[in-house]
């Protein structure tokens, strides 16, 4: 989507911390780690506030930044955290992760094997996306090399366990619009999205595109990045 984005914005586009690439999650993880390294990285870049934009665990921190007063607009694709309270879904999702990561690193020395073939490409992406075809393989191996190489993978997945998912919500005081794919395997409908339907934004837009997977942004690039430039064009 970057093209299409940076006809119209300055864009950046920072690795959250823990990540392959990104910050050292440091001695203790807290609700607010992920985004106070991501709104040290707006400081840095000289951002005060921006349209914000992520997907799952990102569109959750974009939320959480947006509590802070540091959003002019969010769109929040599929974002993590809206499970209702008591919902064994979390653990079940969490369980799922941990298990992936085991798998990931075991297929990581061979991912350029594995995604050499379509039915390796269909199933690195299967949780992730419905159509797969028009996803370059080198951007595949990407992809599966930095979710192997996660260092803070294990260690969020534990804190999010333990201490589930915080927002201030009713701090939120720029549009948002929701998005989530109808065949999102990861953070399934309805359920993964209770808390920000009926508690958290209620009043937010939502879309829902039909027969897409848990990340718009690669199943229908170009729908989704018209989808944000909507939203930043009238704000």
């Amino acid at each position: 989507m970057l093209p299409r984005l940076e006809r119209h914005h300055d864009v950046l586009a920072p690795t959250l911390a823990g990540h392959a690439g990104g910050p050292p999650l440091g001695e203790r993880v807290s609700h607010d780690l992920l985004a106070d390294e991501v709104e040290r990285a707006m400081d840095e870049a000289g951002f005060d506030t921006a349209h914000l934009v992520g997907n799952s665990l990102g569109g959750f921190v974009a939320l959480q930044l947006a509590a802070r007063g540091r959003a002019r607009t969010v769109v929040a694709l599929a974002p993590a955290g809206g499970w209702p309270d008591g919902d064994s879904s979390l653990h079940e999702r969490l369980d799922y992760f941990v298990s992936m990561q085991e798998l990931v690193k075991a297929a990581a020395p061979h991912a350029d094997t594995i995604l050499d073939t379509p039915e390796g490409r269909r199933r690195a992406t299967q949780d992730t996306t419905t159509d797969f075809e028009h996803i370059p393989k080198e951007l595949l191996v990407h992809q599966l090399l930095g979710a192997a190489n996660c260092p803070g993978a294990l260690e969020l997945i534990e804190f999010a366990r333990h201490h589930g998912y915080r927002l201030e919500a009713e701090k939120i005081e720029c549009p948002v619009r929701l998005v989530w794919g109808s065949a999102d395997r990861l953070l399934s409908l309805p359920g993964a999205a209770v808390r920000y339907r009926e508690q958290w934004l209620p009043r937010a837009e939502w879309i829902e595109l039909d027969g897409i997977g848990h990340c718009p942004q690669l199943d229908v690039p170009l729908e989704t990045a018209e989808l944000i430039l909507g939203v930043t064009a009238s704000a």
